[in-house]
């Protein structure tokens, strides 16, 4: 069986293990662990920023960028349907005192005149500052969708003439590269601090990267500590991001084709499809995975019968 629910149930294989196994570690809170070093500095250089922090989860990554460039009692502008406001248990809030306010685009794309009427400048005590603008590429809820380069390139000259801070959530940056062949120093370019993850298409079983300043990361590592982020040996784990990075950015492009079959298979039109997610609603959801869970036949919205091979979908 295929589990088609998400790219991150993916286990590691045999080779990425034996590199998880011969890596030289060390205390990671005294920042002497060799391996996590080098892909903090692979990660930060791949995407043309001074310094990257290693952190178990892109969520947690998400938390500290965000916090970094806005403080408690200011707003971030994201998509209504953004994994910062959705996904992550309003953590944000919760743990950092961020607002939120959002627009809404069925491809999860910026809408640029919309963000400047939603953008509010320092007015002193009368109304909360826009701090940060926060953006998802790809797009996981709106089905893997790619926000083009020159979107993220407008959108950053529109915040830098704000005195704003642009958040890239780019836990799967990786699969817009492949799609797109824009280079990663690009996307990086277009944000004061990036969120990348290594454990969904790539592949590792944990870990993301928090991307920014050298002076933004020393700090993001007190915070890191704050919330209880603090690791010991934890190369075995870079070990596994940096195999992922040599080996499996480049087959993402299989993961793309094979999200293209499948959105066919599912009646969804397939030039829908940018990424490694696939989309669509069903009324009879739950008899349709049913139905895939037993690899039977069974009609795609406004088409033939076809065999749901996948045995779950979401």
């Amino acid at each position: 069986m295929i589990d088609l629910r998400s790219d991150t149930v993916t286990r590691p294989g045999e080779s990425m293990r034996a590199a998880m196994a011969r890596a030289e570690v060390g205390d990671d809170v005294y920042g002497e662990d060799p391996t996590v070093r080098r892909l903090e500095e692979r990660v930060a250089e791949l995407l043309g920023h001074e310094a990257a922090l290693f952190t178990p989860t892109g969520s947690m990554a998400n938390v500290l960028a965000v916090g970094l460039v806005v403080a408690p009692g200011q707003e971030v502008l994201c998509e209504s349907r953004a994994h910062i406001a959705r996904a992550e248990l309003g953590a944000h809030g919760a743990v950092s005192g961020v607002t939120m306010r959002t627009w809404s685009h069925p491809r999860g794309q910026i809408d640029l005149p919309v963000i400047e009427d939603l953008f509010a400048p320092d007015l002193g005590p009368f109304f909360v500052r826009t701090a940060a603008i926060s953006v998802e590429n790809t797009h996981n809820f709106a089905g893997g969708a790619v926000l083009p380069i020159a979107d993220l390139q407008a959108l950053r000259a529109f915040a830098y003439a704000q005195d704003a801070a642009v958040h890239l959530d780019g836990a799967r940056v990786w699969n817009a590269h492949v799609a797109t062949g824009v280079p990663f120093e690009e996307y990086g370019a277009a944000a004061d601090v990036v969120g990348v993850c290594l454990s969904k298409g790539l592949g590792a079983p944990a870990g993301s990267l928090v991307v920014g300043s050298a002076a933004l990361m020393a700090e993001a590592r007190v915070r890191r500590k704050r919330l209880g982020g603090g690791m010991r040996q934890v190369g075995v784990l870079a070990a596994a991001g940096l195999y992922a990075l040599d080996h499996h950015i480049e087959r993402l492009a299989d993961d793309h084709a094979h999200a293209r079959l499948l959105a066919a298979a599912c009646g969804v039109d397939p030039a829908t499809v940018d990424t490694n997610i696939v989309a669509f609603d069903r009324p009879d959801a739950a008899a349709f995975v049913a139905a895939a869970r037993e690899g039977a036949c069974w009609p795609a919205p406004s088409e033939p019968a076809r065999c749901a091979w996948s045995r779950t979908l979401m």
